[in-house]
């Protein structure tokens, strides 16, 4: 079965990009009632802390070194999630931005996913390579301020370039962006930022 990864990066199930995220979902299911929707929130899922056994076998793993058994299993918890994303045909991802940049629980996944041997390796000639294959992505990014059309557009938006990046650091190119801002102050641009992104959403759900 076709599976769409959705994850959810809120702590807050009325947040802006979860709202967002259930629109796009709304459209998607309708679109495609025969696929799987596979729901990753970042405050739900244990996310194992990268410290410890997790970070021995990431430097194991780059000297090519063997795993001791407390290596091995630390690292299977990085292999389970990397899996999980990479099983995936679609990827949707919603979320807010915080401080400039991204929750820190998003940052946590990808840190754990991000191991060598597991989503990227590195050749001596060609230097860092990905190892997953791409997949259209989608990525949910709701602001207090408007980065994308408004008086910050272009600044301090550290969430946009990290995410790409990230991204493409381990195979994933294909990749569009949804601001939603802002989601602060007067409460006439935050309706229309609202409305025009939902409007947007709907549509690339059906078409996704």
């Amino acid at each position: 079965m076709a599976k769409l990864l959705h994850l959810s990066c809120s702590p807050r199930p009325d947040s802006e990009s979860s709202a967002g995220a259930q629109i796009f979902l709304d459209g998607f299911r309708q679109a495609r009632p025969d696929w799987d929707i596979d729901v990753v929130d970042l405050w739900r899922e244990r996310l194992p802390e990268f410290t410890g056994s997790i970070v021995e076998a990431k430097y194991a793993r780059m000297k090519s070194l063997a795993f001791n058994e407390a290596q091995r299993e630390s690292f299977a918890e990085a292999e389970r999630m990397a899996l999980r994303f990479s099983l995936a045909d679609r990827v949707l991802i919603s979320t807010p931005m915080w401080n400039f940049s991204i929750p820190y629980k998003l940052k946590q996944w990808f840190d754990i996913v991000i191991q060598p041997g597991l989503t990227f390796r590195f050749d001596p000639a060609q230097g860092y390579l990905p190892m997953l294959k791409d997949r259209p992505t989608i990525v949910i990014l709701a602001s207090g301020s408007d980065f994308a059309t408004g008086m910050n557009r272009g600044r301090i938006d550290m969430a946009t370039p990290y995410l790409r990046e990230a991204l493409r650091f381990i195979g994933v190119t294909d990749v569009r962006f949804v601001p939603i801002g802002p989601t602060a102050g007067p409460a006439e641009p935050i309706r229309s930022a609202r409305e025009t992104a939902h409007r947007r959403l709907a549509e690339m759900g059906k078409h996704f």
